[in-house]
């Protein structure tokens, strides 16, 4: 499913990522964690193609992303990456519905099937009395799930996840770590998670440590 080989990464004279290799296969819950400035969203950023490396190859689905152009590997995330991140990023002028229904729309999908599939995603999350709401009107909680609703519209095989507990309080934040094995579970969906929150690390099929720059 995502394959990395001797990634790297600096920003100006601070080498942040200093040769990363690793194998994800398909199905599987990784957890990466490590101290703050170790590299863990630098790393998944440039797996998730939002950023670049310097140097080094990403395999996704077989494909080498960064030989992309820019056009193709937009559409090519748009359509197999979805994101949850841990300030939610939805627009505040959209309602719940149609926030989780942009990036079907973005790949040009028609309006009657997203709005379907969005209705039955935000139902399966347990929101559909929530669906109308606009972002300030849910809580915390609610907000998370939307986006992990967002994520999952253009059904793409592979999700990363940044800190997507570390705005919820303690229920919220079981209740979400046990969300990403069910989806697992129903939809086969494959999770890159980085987290500094030890019982989801500890839940993952595997947990990757980075330690100045590397993958211990």
């Amino acid at each position: 499913m995502l394959k990395a080989e001797r990634i790297t990464k600096s920003y100006g004279k601070l080498q942040v990522l200093k040769g990363i290799d690793l194998h994800i296969k398909e199905g599987e819950i990784v957890s990466v964690v490590g101290a703050s400035g170790a590299g863990k969203s630098t790393l998944l950023h440039i797996l998730g193609t939002l950023d670049t490396p310097d140097s080094g190859k990403t395999f996704i689905k077989d494909q080498d992303v960064f030989r992309m152009s820019h056009k193709k590997m937009a559409a090519f995330r748009n359509l197999n990456i979805g994101f949850i991140f841990q300030f939610h990023n939805l627009l505040p002028e959209f309602s719940a519905l149609e926030n989780v229904m942009i990036p079907g729309m973005i790949a040009g999908k028609s309006k009657h099937e997203l709005s379907s599939s969005a209705n039955g995603l935000l139902e399966m999350l347990g929101l559909s009395g929530r669906i109308d709401h606009k972002p300030s009107e849910l809580s915390g909680g609610e907000q998370q799930r939307v986006s992990v609703a967002r994520a999952l519209i253009n059904k793409p095989a592979l999700i990363f996840a940044d800190e997507p507990s570390g705005n919820l309080d303690s229920k919220n934040a079981e209740e979400l770590h046990q969300l990403f094995f069910d989806l697992r579970k129903d939809l086969n969906q494959t999770f890159v998670v980085v987290t500094h929150n030890n019982e989801l690390a500890d839940m993952a099929d595997r947990k990757l440590v980075i330690e100045d720059g590397v993958i211990l």
